[in-house]
């Protein structure tokens, strides 16, 4: 199979993710900056609760706009920062948008309800039947209060997919209903041609890139590749791996470690995205998944027919060589986790160790692969088997592994107690945390 070789960063450069991370700081402190110029410019009002309840309101819109960056999948920053880190950032900007938008409704009302001698809740209601656009922001606050409460660690676990991703469309409306309120009421826009200019041109850059990102370059990708299934095999009693082709797939950027989200157009199954990673670095012809029967979606993959159109959102994630820091690495594997830690395998330079932790030899899907590349590649590979108890990857057994191991990049992929006890040996044994890579694989964080 041939693949396109990537040479690690040289260990001067700066790290993609740290350019990405900077970039988006300086995007957000740089438009706070604005948007607080513009609010001293339109002046203060004379109770210091409404002033207070006005920036608040502000810098909640601010982080609203920024939120719907953080998860408009955007090719450039999906790449350096990966979908988990900034599905986890949106969510934690989410409740600082939560706090801010309270922080907006009490200030303003208390202080109104101030000047007026009314209690506070018959002032609200007063400034929803007389003021413009403060009934919307009040329907606006009801939305986004449902979704951060769907969005609750307590109420996601016991929400399908689906309904949690139909309940976060709300986000949307109370977005239209926040903007137009604040453009028809908000001092520092109706005092400002140039405010409300770049408040609009704000709001056209956020929308524009969801639209973007989730919408328009899927669709533009799936209809230049048209792609479909041509092959399905299974690997042991619950794995299977589907092989895909299409059209000029050598101009799809895709790349080892990447995953995309998956729709298979079939009657009982075209409304369901799975997140399966490639199993085999792209060669330009066709593309590999390999997954576990884990549930309903991934179970049926075996009955796939030979020629089924495929849907495919991405390719996603961070997962790949692009963030090498070392020419040595060290590829650790769990379970069904070794489908990119084999792409991986294929595409990487240099001496690799790959260790593949499994309960049971029998459980060791395409280890197979795995041997051929290793001995193709020069590569150590160890076969780690047992129960959970002891754990087999601490840090006095990694240790005798691989020796070097703080010499080494380290890709990491598989189940989450695996990963965070050997993220835990990782740290005790000092390697640095630049040279630590690994992706969390979920559609809603």
């Amino acid at each position: 199979m041939t693949t396109v070789q990537s040479p690690p960063a040289p260990p001067t450069a700066i790290r993609p993710k740290v350019v990405a991370r900077t970039g988006l700081h300086t995007v957000l402190a740089a438009n706070a900056a604005v948007v607080t110029f513009f609010f001293v410019q339109a002046g203060f009002a004379s109770n210091a609760l409404v002033v207070l309840g006005r920036l608040a309101g502000l810098y909640g819109a601010l982080l609203m706009a920024f939120q719907l960056l953080l998860v408009a999948r955007l090719p450039w920053l999906d790449r350096r920062i990966g979908m988990d880190r900034l599905t986890n950032w949106h969510r934690w900007t989410g409740f600082g948008l939560l706090w801010t938008l309270i922080g907006h409704v009490v200030f303003i009302t208390f202080g109104y309800a101030e000047s007026s001698s009314m209690d506070p809740v018959n002032q609200l209601i007063d400034l929803a039947e007389t003021v413009e656009g403060v009934l919307r922001a009040v329907v606006a606050m009801a939305l986004i209060l449902v979704v951060g409460g769907a969005s609750a660690r307590w109420a996601r676990r016991h929400l399908a997919y689906e309904t949690w991703h139909f309940v976060h469309l709300y986000t949307y409306v109370a977005v239209v209903l926040a903007f137009t309120h604040q453009v028809a009421v908000g001092t520092t826009f109706t005092s400002s041609s140039v405010a409300k200019t770049y408040w609009y041109a704000l709001w056209a850059v956020a929308l524009g890139s969801v639209f973007a990102g989730r919408l328009a370059l899927p669709l533009w990708r799936n209809w230049r590749h048209q792609l479909r299934v041509e092959a399905v095999v299974p690997e042991s009693d619950n794995v299977v791996s589907v092989h895909i082709t299409g059209r000029d797939l050598d101009r799809l950027p895709a790349r080892a470690g990447q995953f995309f989200l998956w729709r298979f157009v079939t009657k009982d199954r075209w409304w369901q995205a799975n997140p399966f990673s490639l199993s085999a670095a792209p060669d330009g012809t066709r593309l590999r998944l390999t997954a576990k029967a884990a549930g309903a979606g991934s179970a049926g993959l075996r009955h796939l027919k030979p020629g089924t159109r495929v849907f495919a959102e991405g390719p996603y994630g961070a997962f790949t060589t692009m963030h090498r820091t070392r020419p040595e690495a060290l590829l650790i594997a769990g379970g069904v986790g070794v489908t990119p830690i084999r792409a991986l395998l294929e595409e990487l330079h240099g001496h690799a160790v790959v260790i593949y932790r499994v309960g049971a030899e029998r459980d060791a899907v395409l280890y197979d692969e795995l041997r051929e590349l290793a001995h193709a590649k020069g590569a150590e590979l160890h076969l780690v088997t047992g129960p959970p108890v002891p754990d087999r990857l601490a840090p006095s057994e990694l240790v005798k592994l691989v020796p070097d191991i703080a010499e080494r990049d380290v890709f990491l992929c598989g189940p989450p107690p695996m990963m965070n006890a050997v993220l835990g040996s990782l740290r005790e044994l000092d390697v640095p945390k630049p040279q630590i890579h690994f992706e969390r694989f979920s559609l809603a964080g």
